[in-house]
């Protein structure tokens, strides 16, 4: 930008911290504003003007202090930073109005007063800045144009400057207004035109996997709340300019936010100053700033759709991601559901629906709105209902609707998995966030009046590797009006000062949560898959043998859908009892996040008889001593029945295979 004015604001600011070439790194306020007019047409200064401002904390460093002349009494008396700028507004309007003069241009020593200090703390504290605040020039910078064999700007001072234009007679001051009287004096027809601008808001867009990036203008930003938007983010490095789609917030494996993002700034002078700000505060987070480099940004932010740049294509629009639709989801019954209040930009072409490769529905779609208010009235429909499921809606960008795309077109998250031989139904729960301590009396009791729509053994606790409670569980409701009902009344009820959530799934990704794999509201991944054992781990030895190979379909077979056996031969007084067999190929992928699959049980009301372990169960010991055998074990069960043909089995361990008992085993009761 190339623009001249013959009036000139010199100005300058000191915060209560640190200043000179840190001026602004430490987050503190300012706390002193001085400005004069420089007439370069008639060469004569305006009125010299000194204004103290009142800071949140009267807190003052040394340095401060010395380089001020300030002191916290000083600041008692002195007026905010919003009446110092309408002081400052008002003075300079009135002496560029007394020249007969139209404009004038801001004049600073160094950009930091501007970019890390004034523009930084305005933002935080609200206040619209006067636009003089939006353009400036550098003294040395335009001292470096003029004088290219000086030093380099990073090393000019006003001293070395004034040195250098009074060769001969050596200046008894050395402030900006004696610098500029003797540089205008020394190159009489130069001209004040190279002016920096800071931008008025940060401009979104895309960015093509083939453009180039430098890694001398990205940074990442860590420790983010999980809601904020690129605008936020743009907010808190607000005096710096960001390059076009510059902001990339990244996700985690499950599609949600992770707290990062990769920022790129239209140079490598901004970059660094962004650096400056390594720890200072997003509302009550402080934000950590590293170097990154342009194929982070590329890996990101970077896109190859023609799909999704025609969908970005429309500027200045606010992108809020929608998830958690039904999969039959049409474009009409979303419009329907945001409402005329929300009316979404071209209607149903500002709708985009991510897909699998194969065309099937994700439950994830971006819509646009041409002006904050539609997007705010539209983030007022979080988590109402269409059809039978809760929609969840977040503001989004464009950023981030180039990796969720990415990630879903790029590897299809189930297809490694064997197509399951029974069409799967949305007849069960998951429950989330359990308190650690909860039990299956907790959650029948947590159930309430919907215990006795549960499916007999319907209750599966979801045990992490080490086979301590994950928080997890799964229930088989009796049809999927019934789970529908559960997740409806008992979601975020309280258990144990724990709010718990409930969502409504299908049997299958039930069984895929307890063979190890993950589900959440972005999709469906398939357990970690390892090559069959030959043998099984030493914990499970006291079980037969499996066949040496396993197809790959037997690692995934889900344990629920197993057959039961039928029961051992009891007395007439016992009651009969289904019970599932062990299976110990189940174990064999050691990922598995479901590590006790019993005992399996079923609320009293529905099966008739007591809330009791079914026979077959197995029971974990720990803590065991070292030199415990079998007899050991049994003895301690003394009084408890179990399976006799296990205990044939257990009998007959050599006293190898007691060697080979560990602190924790398994024992089938």
């Amino acid at each position: 930008m190339a623009s001249h004015s013959d009036t000139l604001v010199v100005f300058f600011g000191a915060t209560a911290g640190a200043n000179g070439d840190k001026l602004g790194s430490d987050e503190r306020e300012i706390i002193l504003l001085v400005w004069q007019i420089v007439d370069l047409r008639d060469k004569k200064v305006g009125e010299l003007h000194r204004c103290v401002v009142k800071p949140d904390t009267l807190d003052l460093t040394e340095q401060c202090k010395e380089e001020t002349g300030l002191t916290p009494d000083d600041l008692l008396e002195a007026e905010p930073l919003d009446k110092a700028l309408q002081q400052f507004q008002q003075s300079v309007s009135s002496e560029v109005k007394c020249l007969g003069r139209s404009s004038c241009t801001l004049c600073v020593n160094s950009p930091l007063v501007i970019r890390q200090a004034l523009h930084p703390e305005a933002s935080k504290k609200n206040l619209v800045l006067p636009e003089n605040f939006f353009s400036f020039v550098d003294a040395r910078k335009e001292f470096q144009k003029c004088c290219p064999n000086a030093d380099p700007v990073q090393k000019l001072t006003l001293a070395s400057m004034l040195e250098y234009c009074w060769d001969l007679q050596k200046p008894t001051t050395h402030t900006l207004i004696q610098f500029l009287l003797s540089f205008i004096f020394f190159s009489l027809d130069h001209k004040f035109s190279c002016v920096e601008t800071v931008k008025y808001k940060f401009d979104s867009g895309t960015c093509s996997k083939a453009e180039p990036v430098d890694s001398e203008t990205v940074i990442r930003a860590r420790g983010l709340p999980w809601q904020s938007s690129d605008q936020d983010i743009a907010r808190f490095f607000k005096g710096l300019n960001i390059a076009k789609g510059g902001v990339a917030l990244c996700l985690n494996a499950q599609g949600r936010r992770n707290g990062e993002a990769l920022v790129r700034f239209i140079n490598s002078e901004h970059r660094d100053l962004a650096l400056e700000r390594h720890k200072h505060h997003m509302g009550s987070r402080y934000i950590e700033v590293y170097k990154a480099t342009g194929e982070e940004f590329l890996k990101i932010a970077g896109g190859t759709s023609n799909e999704v740049a025609q969908f970005l294509s429309k500027e200045n629009q606010v992108i809020i991601r929608m998830r958690g639709l039904p999969f039959t989801a049409t474009p009409q019954e979303v419009l329907s559901f945001l409402g005329p209040e929300s009316p979404v930009t071209d209607g149903a072409e500002g709708l985009l629906f991510v897909k699998y490769p194969d065309g099937r529905p994700t439950g994830d779609a971006f819509v646009l709105f041409s002006c904050e208010e539609y997007a705010q009235n539209a983030l007022k429909k979080h988590k109402q209902i269409l059809g039978k499921r809760y929609i969840e809606l977040f503001r989004s960008t464009a950023a981030e609707v180039q990796q969720v795309l990415n990630r879903y077109m790029s590897t299809p998250l189930i297809a490694t998995l064997p197509p399951s031989p029974i069409v799967s139904t949305r007849d069960c729960v998951r429950l989330r966030g359990l308190p650690y301590t909860a039990g299956i009396e907790d959650i029948l009791e947590f159930m309430g009046e919907h215990t006795v729509d549960i499916k007999p053994h319907g209750v599966h606790m979801v045990l992490n590797q080490q086979g301590r409670p994950s928080g997890d569980a799964f229930i088989q409701m009796k049809s999927p009006d019934k789970a529908f009902m559960v997740s409806q009344k008992c979601h975020k009820k309280t258990m144990k000062d724990r709010y718990v959530e409930v969502f409504q799934c299908s049997t299958e990704e039930m069984s895929i949560v307890l063979m190890g794999g993950t589900l959440n509201r972005s999709g469906l991944s398939p357990p970690p898959c390892k090559l069959p054992c030959l043998s099984p781990p030493t914990a499970y030895a006291a079980f037969p043998t499996p066949p040496a190979m396993l197809s790959e379909a037997a690692l995934y077979q889900p344990p629920l859908l197993a057959a039961p056996r039928p029961p051992p031969t009891t007395h007439a007084h016992s009651p009969a009892l289904a019970y599932y067999p062990p299976q110990p190929h189940l174990y064999m992928n050691m990922n598995m996040n479901y590590t006790a699959y019993y005992p399996r049980f079923s609320h009293p009301a529905a099966a008739g008889t007591s809330m009791l372990p079914q026979p077959g169960a197995l029971v974990r010991m720990q803590g065991l001593p070292y030199n415990a055998g079998v007899k050991d074990i049994l003895s301690f069960f003394q009084g408890y029945q179990y399976a006799p043909e296990e205990y044939s089995s257990m009998v007959q361990m050599s006293e190898q295979a007691r060697s080979l008992i560990q602190p924790k085993e398994w024992l089938c009761l």
